[in-house]
């Protein structure tokens, strides 16, 4: 029985051509001869419009979106395809969804599926049984390839064999293992990136560091010579890739990536390079091979790098900066278990901690956990300085090894730059001796790359020059004993005025896990963490209400209040400033600073004729009332003759204007002079 109708003639035949993977376009082009020429067959069956959809070539059949397909689908429901022909089942999909809609397309519309075999007709029981067999089997052809092809890998990379690719820093041996890379320079850049984020725990401070100090790191790329290293300034993605691959570890793995399938818009859509955790890795193997790092040590960057991740929230402690507040991302609400938030305030690294709103984080209506930093930061710092004395001498010993190697890391890289930039000019004057110097052509270019050789030789020789010159000096032994002397007195590094805020909260982090905190009205209430496991509880007192760090002293303030009876506020300012007193925060005295701190404390300003109101005087006022000088007053004063107050040093004699009518001070003016009772002091008659 003839299955091919004026009906179908009638309407256009589709030849749908795919071929998958890519390089499957480039090795195998006789398929797509084969599929191509279905044209020519429907031609010779008797269609007279063919129309060839070639628009998947490269892509799988495997259920991702495919124009093409999706294209034969709407030609098929519009009614315009009397005909579909494809080499086989597979060709046209490899998944029953796409293959099973094709045929129930086909069936509604009255279409053909033609392939080299034969002619079916969807609509015939036999024929969409025979189809429906074709397209189980070329899903299960699918299934069964890839299968092979991953168990293959799989079991080569259980093995610690399978190299897709190797990173810089590595080469393969001839026997198919990972061996270091002889280059010296490729190595010595690769550790000091590894030494730079154990100074700086932070890749961006590594990447930053590194383009400063204009020390470029190694890049495989791969061209027409094959996999070959090349020299750039580093972005945070290529030190971000250096430190999170266990490669560098000596650690084999397999799996590190995965993908994943969801539904969009009907379609299925695979993302692939999706990370996995460590545990979901499917192969790993320490030891495998020679790393720049160890196992330990890749761990610990990996857990600083993911807690330096700020968009974390209260997962992670998040990144270590300058700013105020010392235990930022240490410590964690007793109540909610949640991160406490900082607000800074100024730049003298006072801050303030707080818990979400406590309707958010606590579900009731109190008043949520706020405190200063200043008392709580200064009581862990002491705790944590006790733990850690012991060890600094030996943390001063690094310092000093430290200084001594980071002024060479930066030469020793230019020098090493310097040698390969020399061996390059050596062979591209090589190259521009061998060519025959008629030939311009290639002559000409070969000058050009041993020119460029040259000026990049020239160039780092000047920069070795300069380099030098900025060494620094070697420690003196006046120096190393300084240093020596502070390591033993680790409270005194501690807060020296070169020691960053940053510099102390990585100490901090560095032994604390974290900090739980819970508030009473008085007290803070300190559970400290440690590193090792061990817990410390610790109690800090809290300021009451309006209390503060900045307060005065109170002889201070009793002597600005006696002598604010006495004196305006210009004088007392003189006063205070000739005794050596400052205010709270360490500021000389002005007459807008005591009136600022009379008001505070509500002490009243001096008024002209206050001391006259009750009955008082000073030195020069009871000088004039007596007719004596006041040196002859202070005398008397000082004699116990007359009664005085006197505040302080430099502050005015106080003198009741009833006391100069005592009748010793009126027996010491009749003498005419108030005579010192010393037994020295004599007198002599001139005559």
């Amino acid at each position: 029985m003839n299955k091919i109708t004026s009906d179908h003639l009638s309407r256009s035949a589709y030849v749908y051509v795919r071929q998958s993977p890519p390089d499957q376009l480039v090795n195998n082009p006789e398929s797509r001869r084969r599929q191509y020429a279905l044209a020519t067959r429907a031609q010779l069956l008797g269609w007279e419009n063919v129309i060839v959809i070639d628009d998947d070539l490269g892509r799988s059949g495997g259920g991702t979106a495919r124009p093409g397909f999706e294209r034969l689908l709407t030609a098929i429901c519009t009614g315009s395809a009397g005909a579909v022909l494809a080499v086989e089942a597979s060709r046209l999909a490899r998944n029953g969804r796409d293959w099973h809609t094709l045929l129930e397309f086909c069936t509604l519309v009255n279409s053909l599926i033609i392939d080299e075999d034969g002619v079916y007709d969807p609509k015939l029981t036999n024929d969409r049984l025979l189809l429906g067999m074709k397209g189980t089997f070329s899903e299960l052809e699918l299934t069964i390839l890839r299968q092979r092809s991953q168990e293959a890998l799989r079991l080569k990379a259980v093995r610690g064999d399978l190299h897709t690719s190797v990173a810089v820093g590595y080469v393969r041996s001839s026997d198919d293992r990972l061996e270091l890379d002889p280059d010296r320079r490729v190595r010595e850049a690769l550790h000091l990136a590894f030494r730079k984020f154990a100074e700086f725990g932070s890749v961006r401070q590594v990447a930053i560091w590194l383009c400063d100090n204009g020390i470029k790191m190694p890049i495989v790329v791969y061209g027409p010579r094959g996999r070959m290293v090349e020299w750039r300034l580093p972005r945070y993605n290529t030190i971000h890739r250096l430190l999170t691959n266990p490669i560098y570890a000596g650690a084999y793995v397999f799996g590190r990536t995965g993908s994943q399938v969801r539904i969009e818009a009907g379609r299925k859509l695979v993302t692939r390079n999706v990370r996995r955790t460590q545990k979901d890795w499917e192969v790993l193997i320490r030891d495998h091979h020679d790393g720049y790092i160890s196992w330990q040590d890749y761990e610990n960057n990996q857990r600083t790098i993911n807690g330096n991740a700020n968009m974390k929230g209260a997962m992670v402690p998040g990144s270590v900066r300058n700013g105020g507040g010392l235990l930022v991302g240490l410590l964690r609400c007793g109540r909610c278990g949640r991160k406490l938030k900082v607000q800074h305030n100024g730049l003298r690294g006072v801050a303030r901690y707080l818990c979400n709103d406590a309707s958010v984080n606590h579900g009731r209506r109190t008043k949520g956990i706020a405190f200063g930093n200043v008392r709580i930061d200064a009581a862990v710092s002491a705790e944590v300085l006790s733990v850690i004395a012991p060890l600094g001498l030996d943390a001063a010993l690094q310092a000093i090894a430290d200084r001594e190697r980071a002024g060479r890391e930066r030469l020793q890289h230019i020098e090493l730059a310097l040698e390969q930039a020399r061996y390059e000019a050596a062979r591209a004057h090589r190259q521009y001796d061998a060519v025959d110097p008629e030939n311009r052509l290639v002559a000409g270019d070969l000058e050009r790359r041993w020119n460029e050789r040259l000026a990049e030789v020239a160039r780092l020789g000047d920069d070795l020059r300069i380099a030098r010159d900025k060494q620094p000096p070697t420690l003196t032994d006046a120096e190393r004993a300084e240093i020596l002397g502070l390591g033993t007195d680790v409270e005194r590094l501690w807060s020296h005025p070169a020691a960053s805020a940053a510099t102390r909260k990585r100490i901090l982090r560095a032994v604390l896990e974290e900090i739980i905190v819970t508030v009473e009205p008085r007290i803070l209430h300190l559970k400290l963490h440690w590193k090792g496991g061990d817990h410390t509880a610790l109690e800090v007192v809290k300021n009451r209400a309006g209390q503060h760090r900045w307060k005065t002293d109170a002889s201070t303030e009793q002597l600005i209040c006696d002598l604010a009876r006495l004196l305006p506020d210009g004088s007392i300012a003189s006063v205070l400033n000739r005794l050596g007193t400052r205010t709270a925060k360490g500021n000389t005295w002005t007459q807008q600073r005591v009136c600022v701190f009379r008001n505070d404390h509500n002490i009243p300003v001096y008024r002209d004729g206050e001391r006259a109101e009750r009955g008082e005087l000073i030195l020069h006022e009871a000088a004039s009332r007596l007719g004596l000088s006041k040196m002859t007053v202070v005398r008397l004063i000082k004699d116990g003759i007359l009664p005085a107050k006197q505040s302080c040093v430099g502050a005015p004699y106080v003198i009741r204007e009833i006391d100069l009518n005592r009748q010793e001070v009126r027996h010491a003016v009749t003498n005419g002079r108030a005579v010192s009772q010393d037994p020295r002091q004599r007198s002599f008659d001139y005559q």
